[in-house]
C-alpha cells in the first residue's frame, strides 16, 4: 500500500480577476499559505497556462512547473472539462455551450467540436511535457436530453449516440495513449457518462481502451443515489484521480432527484463545503488506501451556502486530517512465530 498524496486543490472554481486570484504565482502562493501542497489546473484560461504552447515547448512547460514549484507546491493533473464538453454536444445545447469556445468558433458546431478535439490533444502532450501521467476531462454529452424520455426513447438511438461519442474519443484516447497519460473521465450528470453503467458501455464502445479512466468525486453519486463505495471496489483499477467533494441529499414531500427546477440553495440534492455534507470520507479514504491508490486527494470546492476562501480554508486540514498513513507492517507482527516451509508443513502434519 502507498500512502495517497495531498491535499492538492482544483483552481478552476478560485479564478477570477482580483488578486490573488488573478495570475498563477498569486493563486499557488495562496494555496501554499492554506497548507495545499499540489494544484490541479485548468487550461481554458491562458493567464494561467497557455495549453498549446505547454504542448509546443518544453521551456514553457518547464516555467510553468517553475512558477507551481517555487510557491512550494506541486501539479497535480491538468484539466480540460470544458474543452471535453464540446466533442460531443446535441445540437439543443448549441447555444448554451458556445460560451465554453473561443467567440471565433460560436455559431458553428463542426468548428467547434474540431477545435475541443485539438485541445485535447494539446493537453495529452502538455501532460507529458509537465511530467505528469494522469488528465481530467468531460465526455460530452449527445443524448443527455433523453435520460429520463418523454416520449420514449426510438428503438437503437442509445447505441448509435454511444457508437458516436467512442468514434470521437478514441482518436484522443489513442494520443494520450501515446504520451502515456491516462484520461480520467469525470462521471458526471449532464454528460453522456453520468454512471458506473454509462461509463461500462462507452468502455465496451472503445474495446476496453486502457487509457479510459476514471475520476473519482462521490458528491455526484449522492445526488443520483448511487452507492459511492461500493463504486470504488467495482472501479478501483480505473480509478486513476480523485475529487474530494462533499454533498447532502435531502428529499421531501415535494422534491427529489429532478429539484423541481430551484436553485442550488432550494434543491434537495446539494453540493456542500467538506463537512458541511452527508459523505463518509472515512470510509472513502479507508478504501483508497487498501486498493493502493496512487494519485492525489483534491479538493473540489463547491458548496450552495458556504464562501470558497473559508471552504478552501477548511478543505486543505479536511483532506489532511482523512489520509491514511499506510502502515509498513501488520499489527501483530510482534507476535509472529516466524517459520519457513518446512515449519509450516509440520504444524499442518504434512511431515
Amino acid at each position: 500500500m502507498r500512502t495517497i498524496k495531498g491535499p492538492g486543490i482544483f483552481l478552476a472554481q478560485f479564478v477570477g480577476p482580483n488578486a490573488p486570484f488573478d495570475n498563477l504565482k498569486s493563486i499557488c502562493d495562496w494555496a501554499k499559505g492554506l497548507g495545499y501542497k499540489g494544484v490541479q489546473l485548468p487550461t481554458n484560461d491562458p493567464h494561467y497556462i497557455d495549453i498549446q504552447k505547454a504542448a509546443e515547448s518544453q521551456t514553457y512547460a518547464d516555467e510553468i512547473k517553475g512558477i507551481v514549484n517555487e510557491a512550494g507546491l506541486e501539479i497535480t493533473e491538468l484539466s480540460t472539462h470544458l474543452q471535453g464538453q464540446l466533442v460531443a454536444v446535441n445540437p439543443a445545447y448549441d447555444q448554451l455551450f458556445d460560451a465554453f469556445a473561443p467567440e471565433q468558433y460560436r455559431n458553428n458546431p463542426k468548428a467547434r467540436q474540431e477545435w475541443a478535439v485539438q485541445q485535447l490533444k494539446y493537453a495529452a502532450k502538455a501532460s507529458q511535457n509537465l511530467g505528469l501521467n494522469a488528465h481530467v476531462t468531460f465526455s460530452g454529452a449527445l443524448i443527455w436530453q433523453t435520460v429520463y424520455p418523454w416520449p420514449q426513447r426510438p428503438a437503437g438511438l442509445v447505441d448509435t449516440a454511444f457508437t458516436e461519442l467512442a468514434k470521437r474519443w478514441e482518436p484522443i484516447l489513442n494520443v494520450f495513449d501515446e504520451h502515456g497519460i491516462d484520461l480520467c473521465y469525470e462521471i458526471h450528470p449532464g454528460e453522456d457518462l453520468h454512471d458506473g453503467i454509462t461509463y461500462e458501455m462507452f468502455l465496451e464502445k472503445v474495446n476496453n481502451h486502457k487509457r479510459a479512466c476514471l475520476l473519482y468525486d462521490p458528491s455526484h453519486f449522492v445526488l443520483q443515489c448511487l452507492d459511492y463505495l461500493e463504486y470504488i471496489d467495482i472501479y478501483h483499477e480505473r480509478i486513476k484521480m480523485f475529487h474530494v467533494k462533499d454533498a447532502e441529499f435531502n428529499p421531501t414531500g415535494r422534491q427529489g432527484v429532478y429539484g423541481g427546477y430551484q436553485n442550488w440553495v432550494d434543491r434537495a440534492g446539494r453540493f456542500r463545503s467538506l463537512g458541511d455534507g452527508q459523505v463518509d470520507f472515512k470510509a472513502i479514504f479507508s478504501k483508497m488506501a487498501a486498493y493502493d491508490f496512487e494519485g492525489w486527494a483534491v479538493l473540489e470546492w463547491e458548496c450552495a451556502l458556504k464562501h470558497p476562501e473559508d471552504g478552501a480554508r477548511e478543505g486543505a486540514e479536511f483532506i489532511k486530517s482523512h489520509i491514511i498513513h499506510v502502515t509498513d507492517h501488520a499489527f501483530d507482527d510482534f507476535a509472529s512465530a516466524g517459520g519457513d516451509e518446512a515449519y509450516n508443513r509440520r504444524l499442518l502434519g504434512l511431515e
